[in-house]
């Protein structure tokens, strides 16, 4: 028995990828519909308003063309969906999950809503294993601990691309190497820069365990805003249902919130903060909370979504609410960028609130907490004495103050500057303890005496002379 399919041929006005459809009021919010032309060319679009009076439907391409007197509206699913299976790894797709790579589509296992289903807070286990991404700076100061949502704060020109791809390349939960996974998902991307990820995940082998959304520039804005979404519900499908630690990186979200400013003026709706829409906080916060591990399910999602701060402006709506809904920050520095520092990551404004949790005996290793504590107070007093040598020079600084001095210089050249490699948490905390060594032990006052007895010293020194011989 075929069923018929409803029509609705009262189109009444058109804004920007806005189509206003009257009469349509049994249209459920959500529902995926195709809008048909005179020439009979069929477009996607998404039901995202429903009054008595109309409904409001977001065009997934141009509305050039379109004509209110021919166009019609037909219903094609009650909300949006993406039929997802785990032979997405390796694969990619666009932003709304049409595959890009030449290969057939993939056969579904399930068709799964894109909005995802509500984690229930009692369900939620507290995270506390650590995750290794093979970059110093985050994994002893800014640890990332599986099931966390960690922003990254970069900026206009800085290499967030490079850290995002390094981060898919390297990062790992140690002992779960096999069932570890990365979703990718980018939007607003040039040409050039579709490019850049498509070769370096190919190039270095990461594609073999990620999937990959791409959104372009010049792609409609409402797909921007099913991206993210398409990724975390195939995400969650990996964690959840086949027991993956999935790693999802979302680049850039100042992108994805642009389009959302921009369907908001074609609405027509009251502005807020710089004219970004007032629910922005709640929208930010349906795609952050999709992280997490569940009681009695073997795989986790954990986030680090990537923003670029417009005027490098933390205050700006986009990282201020990021701020307020995630467990810390990574912030990319200009100044670092500059001196040629790769990854220019500084880890005095950074933060993860949930390192604790995760670091350790028995998880990283028993000094880390300490290392980190010493590390973060050693720098900062070295950039306040380059401060001081700016104004009297360097003839009224103490032999311990040259000592912070170089300290700071061997800190952002050796272990903040660690370029392309991959470093394990051992080897991390060996560069980390080669720098410290160059203080004297008495200046050490956030370390154990049985650390120090440990790793400070001759012994230490040549560990460190090893590091360096490979390159650091």
């Amino acid at each position: 028995m075929t069923l018929l399919q409803k029509e609705y041929n009262d189109v009444s006005y058109i804004s920007g990828p806005l189509l206003f459809v009257n009469a349509a009021s049994d249209l459920a919010y959500g529902a995926i519909v195709n809008i048909k032309d005179a020439t009979g060319k069929l477009r996607g679009g998404q039901v995202i308003s429903v009054t008595d009076q109309n409904a409001v439907i977001q065009v997934f391409e141009e509305t050039r063309g379109l004509d209110l007197a021919t166009a019609s509206v037909s219903l094609v699913e009650d909300v949006a969906r993406l039929g997802v299976s785990k032979e997405m790894i390796g694969r990619r797709f666009d932003g709304l999950g049409r595959p890009i790579d030449g290969l057939p589509a993939v056969v579904a296992e399930k068709r799964l809503s894109i909005n995802g289903q509500a984690m229930n807070p009692a369900a939620r286990q507290k995270p506390e294993e650590f995750i290794q991404t093979g970059i110093s700076t985050i994994d002893v100061n800014t640890s990332l601990i599986r099931g966390q949502k960690l922003p990254i704060f970069s900026g206009s020109g800085l290499p967030h691309n490079e850290l995002a791809a390094q981060i898919a390349r390297q990062a790992k939960v140690p002992g779960h190497e096999g069932d570890f996974a990365v979703v990718f998902a980018a939007m607003g991307l040039t040409q050039r820069e579709v490019s850049f990820f498509t070769q370096e995940f190919e190039r270095t082998g990461a594609l073999a365990r990620s999937v990959l959304f791409l959104n372009k520039a010049d792609d409609p804005a409402v797909e921007r805003l099913l991206t993210p979404r398409m990724a975390l519900t195939t995400a969650e499908y990996l964690a959840f249902e086949h027991g993956y630690h999935v790693l999802v990186i979302l680049t850039d979200l100042t992108n994805y919130c642009e389009a959302l400013r921009e369907i908001g003026g074609a609405r027509e709706e009251i502005p807020g903060r710089r004219g970004f829409p007032g629910y922005m906080y709640t929208d930010l916060a349906s795609l952050y909370e999709r992280a997490g591990v569940v009681q009695g399910k073997p795989g986790s999602v954990t986030q680090i979504p990537i923003l670029s701060m417009p005027d490098d402006d933390i205050t700006h709506p986009i990282p201020d609410l990021t701020g307020y809904i995630t467990e810390g920050q990574i912030v990319v520095d200009r100044t670092l960028n500059s001196k040629g520092v790769f990854p220019p990551i500084n880890p005095l404004p950074s933060l993860s609130r949930l390192q604790g949790n995760g670091i350790g005996k028995g998880k990283t290793r028993a000094d880390h907490k300490n290392v980190s504590d010493q590390l973060f107070a050693a720098y900062a007093n070295g950039l306040d004495l380059r401060k001081l040598v700016a104004i009297t020079g360097e003839d009224a600084l103490t032999d311990t103050d040259k000592l912070y001095l170089r300290f700071a210089d061997d800190f952002e050249n050796y272990f903040i500057g660690q370029g392309d490699q991959d470093r394990s948490i051992d080897e991390s905390l060996t560069v980390a303890w080669g720098i410290l060594s160059k203080l004297p032990q008495s200046q050490l006052t956030r370390l154990s005496k049985d650390s120090i007895d440990k790793f400070y010293g001759e012994k230490m020194d040549e560990m460190w002379r090893g590091s360096r011989s490979m390159g650091l």
